[in-house]
């Protein structure tokens, strides 16, 4: 079994911003399962999958970002799985708008909700998709950054970036992280 984590926020106001591109991940994972994340447990809405014999839990925190952490642990607790089943899907400043990487373990990188999961888990060897929202402008403040809406030329660059990173999980869950970092990670070099 996995779980397969979006970070985001609950909450009407924070639709479309690009700091719920995880969310947007994985309820675009889910809908090609014809499933609906909605089932309310482990302080998330979540759906039940399967990628090839594989059954995948995905869930959305509704704990806020910045405290997703105790959402996933209490997940991983209870079903008395390791961080080796987790795979975090979330935004990323550092990365150009669109860009994915897949890591196998790391820091936090300064996100708050990636961050939270470190340090509830007590570790970072856990799998992760970041999806490229670019950097402020030069007069955007980091956080207005984050939270603001997806334009529509943006939008043009995150549609097929929001598909790369469900197929990124889905290798992830498959085949390891090793081949998705293998396949993504080289795919998104070339020019």
């Amino acid at each position: 079994m996995h779980v397969v984590v979006g970070l985001g926020n609950p909450g009407d106001r924070y639709i479309g911003t690009r700091h719920n591109i995880g969310f947007r991940v994985v309820e675009n994972l889910a809908a090609s399962f014809h499933a609906d994340i909605r089932r309310p447990v482990y302080r998330a809405l979540t759906a039940s999958v399967r990628i090839g014999r594989t059954e995948v839990l995905i869930m959305k925190p509704q704990t806020y970002m910045n405290a997703s952490g105790s959402s996933i642990a209490q997940a991983l607790r209870e079903l008395e799985l390791g961080p080796e089943r987790l795979v975090v899907v979330y935004d990323d400043v550092d990365l150009p708008l669109g860009r994915l990487r897949v890591r196998a373990d790391g820091g936090s990188g300064g996100h708050r909700g990636l961050a939270s999961i470190i340090e509830e888990l007590g570790t970072a060897r856990f799998s992760r998709v970041r999806v490229g929202i670019g950097k402020p402008r030069d007069n955007e403040d980091s956080v207005e950054h984050v939270l603001g809406v997806i334009s529509t030329e943006e939008e043009e660059v995150i549609a097929p970036a929001v598909e790369r990173a469900s197929d990124a999980i889905r290798v992830i869950v498959a085949e390891g992280v090793v081949c998705a970092m293998n396949r993504f990670n080289a795919a998104e070099l070339q020019p």
